[in-house]
């Protein structure tokens, strides 16, 4: 597990931890534990939206415009 000390809200570091509030991200070696100022800034970390690019993107990147250099019926000419 690894142990970030610093409030991700606040940006303070926290030493020494006993007693400070905190999240588990995650799960096993790659978990992430996350300390506290207080359970304000605990409960503001909370509030942010994690992007879940799986479910939340509906668009596509897909851009069909064409770019500077590209070949207007999409075959590159040979060079030479």
């Amino acid at each position: 597990m690894r142990i970030e000390r610093t409030d991700p809200v606040t940006g303070k570091t926290l030493t020494p931890t006993d007693g400070q509030p905190y999240v588990v991200e995650g799960e096993g070696a790659d978990a992430l534990m996350i300390y506290f100022e207080s359970e304000e800034t605990k409960r503001q970390y909370q509030g942010i939206g994690a992007e879940r690019p799986e479910r939340d993107l509906h668009h596509t990147l897909d851009n069909p415009a064409p770019l500077p250099g590209d070949e207007p019926n999409g075959i590159p000419q040979q060079r030479g």
